[in-house]
């Protein structure tokens, strides 16, 4: 229903929705759901009209739903809960898009906050205005050829992008409100959220849908082939309970399918993901990030926004110790963070701790999996520093320096995507770790050419995928509040994991 008849100084938008009061969590979100279908199936149907009528046409906008609550006491929470609760007394709202798609996650959080403070939550429309762009999910987008049958500039009738409100300033800790506005209940705005998950489905070539709740990332594309080789085998036999596999594309192979049902694409994209499905999101996306910290930060800055449960880095490194051997693994427990790419959000001042649950569970994959423990595991893994350079070809640069710092920070691995990925997992809150495989000793001689690999590299190498896998596999088994610890949280933040 619309205020006006179209025209070309009319404001077009569907009749406002008032916050409503709720207590129930599964409401509240088919609430939020009706809200945004409505809003963005307005915007899309108005596109539809202008494309034909330009010359009736009126500005449109809808706006977001949001979710938001007010606390008016310091209430007694659970110490050892790390999400889930205001920090304070205050008044609290978040934007909210596609809800569909977070609706398990909305509905835990909000139920969170209803049972830790006793008190309703309210659901309705919030002033931010939904973009065109975010109106056409499932990567669905406007084409240039349908802008120029505008006649006029998009922004002159709909909504665009504004980035003043797509940052990351609630996860860097530099928000600063406005007298009288809410507090951020959440860690990223609608339009935040949106701009990733466009972003997602244009560097990983799948729908935001299919990402699984654990993460890998790797720089080799070995790992890619022999996950894609287990996964296929997985779906073909039918055991075991994952449900499908997914490559770019959307290429779906199902359990029980012997053969992927299309062909691949013919030209992958930057940063191709694959999903070994689980139901509820509980399995395990895999991504080939490629070479360099800008990958890195890319592709975790978006992925980010589903709220991951684990990510680990599974990578190759350049072993800085002599009694290192090619294959060796490498867990790291720290990081020299010289990728700089985080440097404007994270200062390199910020310690990235390891996190003790994500440690012993690469610990005991390493066990399992080598059939190695105690001393002898000490024979092919090496806990310690990980240094993360932005320079590939740092080895011909004049050594003398970076040997200097390699030997004050105690590093023994070099690698250019680890410590970015780590760093934006702090960063991020999202619990994250690190096994590497030594490809290659620069510092004594062995270059990673072609030919050095010898037979216990190659082995190594089959087995640190199964071993990446089976450490997620372990994390799944940890209760959610229990992961995502303490130790990602400051003093002051959103109730929203």
């Amino acid at each position: 229903m619309m205020h006006a008849a179209p025209g070309p100084n009319t404001l077009r938008r569907p009749d406002p929705i008032p916050f409503q009061t709720f207590d129930d969590a599964r409401a509240a979100v088919e609430r939020l759901i009706h809200i945004y279908d409505r809003n963005t199936s307005f915007l899309r149907q108005v596109f539809q009209d202008v494309l034909a009528r330009t010359d009736e046409a009126g500005r449109a906008r809808v706006y977001y739903p949001a979710v938001r609550i007010t606390v008016g006491t310091h209430d007694l929470i659970d110490s050892r809960l790390s999400y889930g609760h205001v920090a304070e007394p205050g008044a609290y709202q978040t934007t909210i898009t596609q809800p569909i798609l977070f609706r398990d996650y909305l509905e835990q959080q909000i139920r969170l906050l209803l049972q830790n403070h006793g008190t309703a939550v309210e659901v309705g429309e919030s002033d931010m205005p939904i973009p065109l762009h975010f109106a056409f999910p499932d990567g669905a987008y406007v084409e240039g050829e349908h802008l120029e049958k505008l006649g006029r500039p998009l922004r002159d009738v709909f909504d665009v992008p504004d980035l003043a409100v797509t940052d990351d300033a609630i996860v860097n800790g530099t928000w600063r409100g406005q007298a009288g506005e809410r507090r951020p209940l959440a860690p990223f705005t609608a339009t935040r959220v949106d701009y990733s998950l466009h972003r997602l489905q244009h560097y990983t070539a799948t729908a935001p849908a299919h990402f699984q709740n654990y993460v890998l990332f790797t720089n080799y594309q070995f790992y890619v082939d022999e996950f894609c080789a287990r996964a296929r085998a997985m779906m073909a036999s039918g055991e075991g309970d994952y449900e499908a596999l997914v490559e770019p594309g959307n290429r779906i192979t199902r359990r029980g399918d012997a053969e992927p049902p299309t062909p691949g694409m013919a030209r992958l994209p930057q940063m191709p993901a694959y999903h070994l499905v689980r139901p509820n999101h509980s399995g395990i996306t895999l991504v080939n990030i490629g070479v360099g910290p800008s990958n890195a930060k890319t592709i975790t800055d978006h992925i980010a926004v589903l709220r991951p449960h684990a990510w680990l880095m599974l990578g190759h490194c350049a072993g800085l110790r002599d009694s290192q051997r090619l294959g060796d693994y490498v867990l790291a427990h720290g990081y020299v963070r010289d990728d700089h790419v985080l440097d404007a959000d994270l200062p390199t001042w910020v310690p990235v701790p390891p996190l003790a649950e994500v440690q012993v569970a690469l610990e005991q994959a390493v066990e399992e999996v080598a059939g190695l423990s105690g001393w002898d595991l000490k024979r092919i893994m090496r806990t310690g520093t990980v240094a993360t350079i932005d320079n590939r070809n740092w080895e011909l640069r004049d050594q003398g320096e970076l040997v200097q710092r390699f030997a004050q920070s105690r590093a023994i691995a070099l690698d250019m995507e680890s410590g970015t990925i780590a760093a934006n997992g702090f960063r991020f809150r999202v619990p994250y770790g690190t096994l590497l495989c030594v490809s290659d000793k620069p510092l004594h001689g062995e270059l990673k050419l072609p030919g050095m690999a010898s037979a216990f590299y190659r082995r190594q190498v089959n087995q640190h995928l199964e071993i990446g896998i089976r450490a997620l596999e372990l994390l799944r088994e940890m209760p959610p509040e229990r992961l995502h610890s303490r130790k990602l949280r400051t003093f002051m933040e959103t109730a929203f994991q």
